[in-house]
């Protein structure tokens, strides 16, 4: 018979109350979510027989906490700081999370965008240990049997990426399972979900990357990516077996390319509760700019026109999540998609030319566009000048492309241009928000997504809103698990950019700050759970409670509120039941 190591105790409304721990000695700090290293108290050391691995003195949590962060500062570089927070987070997950919750507006770009990046470019080379579960053709025939024998059984949320589109720096291999820690550990800190409720995933379907594949120090699985019906067999085989074990866990696609994004989250939507945060995430924190920036403008967004530079997974998100929240607005469909339009590395995105099935929606019939008569008509600036684009993005990851040229003839379409550079990391960034402000007289509305300083203008420093997608997936998450949601619906986005937007302080906006510090995430991350559930109750698709929770919500706002309060965690050492 198999002993669980630990088992967490749980409340009414599914939060964490206790644990009780079945191991002894060393064994009691080989496992990162029930160690408390020297915090352990005399008692608890001596109950656990843990006297003689540890030194004398118990350290509480919040002296735990100093230290590190004086460890942390002593650190040169980013990523020296993120290694040191994931061996931290290897070793108890508790502290690591006290430590990041000290300051997460300077912690945040280190777990996450952009040094995440970095991370993932160099895993084989930091690798120290496992974390996650790493599936490929050598044994997802056992996924099944992976999945069941996991540590944690809980499992609330899966963050699950196949390693193709990091970042803007693409196919990464195994290299990929730190985006989906680093989510992960935001769906912690934003959400409240405890640690032992996720579960990172990689699916390592192989890598067409030649420098890991010559890598001799390359740990994923050294073959050329497995496409075809031969993927979708990969992908389809992981879906049965997670949907068996975690039939009530929500699951996150990330990093996935392109049309293959498209295609899983498509085919799964009904089948497993999931959603891709590259799209839908991305899309509703774009719309959340665009909502708060229509504020500072006193405008209708069916009044506007807009410009997706970078017509990726990320950009056709956004796009749709704009389409989508026109018609919200009033506009039938044509007459949406007619303000919207798309480039890619080709230029404008149009219908004469052979596509992607996911960039065909918004594709434009050249026919009908005046001023295109041959392809050297087809550039960025012939676009905003000709469509009198008023709502300039971009996702395409070419550092620098929106020029002074690109900025003024925004400009000359509206008093108050919208410019949003959101390609990561930070030196793929479109524009530097301090030239737009120069450029524009600081009447451009900016916001990006990586972290920038604030900008000095007239006397006065601007804080530059980040979009970054930890608003949105978090709270969204959360509203799913907690409403028992069957699916993730793209009205849950709408919800979640509505709840942002008016995150926004009205100082703020008269500044022309489009988001809320990162300072706010927990709370802005609180309002999107609450708007996402009473989006499910609306629409039908909750069961009567969490499947975390005895509590029951019986499809009643005001007590699904109360559960996405209580149903919380915090990072505290748990009393030993």
């Amino acid at each position: 018979m198999e002993i669980n190591h630990y088992e967490f105790k749980y409340g009414e409304f599914g939060e964490t109350t206790g644990v009780q721990i079945n191991l002894r000695g060393f064994d009691v700090l080989r496992f990162n979510n029930i160690s408390k290293g020297t915090a352990f108290t005399i008692d608890e050391r001596r109950k656990l027989k843990l006297s003689g691995y540890l030194p004398p003195r118990v350290k509480p949590l919040e002296d735990q906490v100093r230290s590190s962060l004086d460890i942390i500062e002593k650190k040169e570089s980013d990523i020296e700081k993120f290694i040191y927070i994931r061996s931290l987070y290897d070793r108890n997950v508790v502290l690591a999370h006290a430590v990041i919750a000290n300051d997460v507006t300077k912690f945040l770009p280190i777990i996450y965008t952009p040094t995440v990046g970095l991370a993932c470019q160099q895993y084989s080379k930091l690798f120290r240990g496992a974390n996650g579960i790493h599936f490929y053709p050598g044994n997802i025939d056992y996924a099944e049997h992976v999945l069941h024998h996991y540590t944690d059984q809980d499992i609330g949320i899966a963050v699950v990426t196949d390693n193709q589109g990091i970042l803007g720096i693409g196919d990464q291999g195994a290299g990929g399972i730190p985006i989906c820690l680093g989510k992960l550990m935001l769906y912690t800190q934003g959400a409240g979900l405890a640690p032992w409720h996720c579960l990172p995933i990689s699916l390592d379907v192989g890598t067409d990357n030649e420098e890991l594949l010559n890598d001799p120090d390359y740990l994923g699985w050294r073959h050329k990516r497995i496409k075809g019906e031969e993927y979708y067999d990969f992908i389809e085989k992981f879906v049965i077996a997670f949907k068996k074990n975690f039939p009530h866990a929500l699951c996150q696609w990330e990093d996935f390319s392109k049309q293959t994004a498209f295609n899983v989250r498509d085919k799964y939507l009904k089948e497993l509760i999931s959603f891709n945060d590259d799209i839908q995430g991305t899309g509703a924190v774009a719309l959340a700019g665009i909502l708060a920036a229509m504020k500072v403008k006193k405008e209708k967004m069916t009044d506007q026109v807009y410009l997706v530079h970078g017509a990726g997974a990320g950009g056709i998100g956004i796009a749709e999540q704009i389409e989508t929240e026109l018609v919200e607005q009033g506009l039938d469909r044509k007459d949406a998609e007619a303000k919207i339009f798309t480039l890619d590395s080709k230029g404008l995105v149009t219908t004469d030319r052979e596509l992607e099935p996911y960039k065909t929606k918004l594709a434009k019939d050249p026919k009908t566009l005046s001023w295109l008569k041959n392809p050297e008509d087809n550039t960025l600036l012939n676009v905003i000048k000709n469509e009198k684009v008023t709502v300039l993005i971009g996702t395409s990851g070419q550092p620098g492309c929106f020029t002074k040229e690109i900025v003024e003839a925004v400009g000359k379409n509206t008093d108050r241009p919208v410019i949003l550079p959101l390609s990561n990391p930070t030196a793929k960034a479109e524009a530097l928000p301090k030239d737009v402000y120069e450029w524009t007289d600081g009447k451009a509305l900016v916001a990006t997504g990586s972290p920038f300083d604030p900008v000095q203008h007239n006397g006065k420093a601007y804080r530059i809103g980040q979009m970054n997608n930890s608003f949105v997936f978090p709270g969204v998450g959360l509203g799913v698990v907690a409403s028992g949601a069957s699916e993730v619906l793209p009205t849950f986005f709408s919800a979640a950019a509505h709840a942002i937007a008016e995150f926004v302080k009205e100082k703020e906006l008269n500044d022309g700050i489009l988001f809320p510090p990162l300072d706010q995430l927990r709370n802005v991350s609180l309002e999107v759970a609450k708007k996402v559930g009473a989006e499910a109750i609306k629409a039908g698709v909750t069961q009567k409670g969490c499947a975390f929770s005895k509590f029951k919500h019986n499809n009643d706002p005001e007590r699904l509120n109360i559960l996405v309060d209580k149903i919380r965690w915090s990072p505290r050492y748990l009393e030993q039941v």
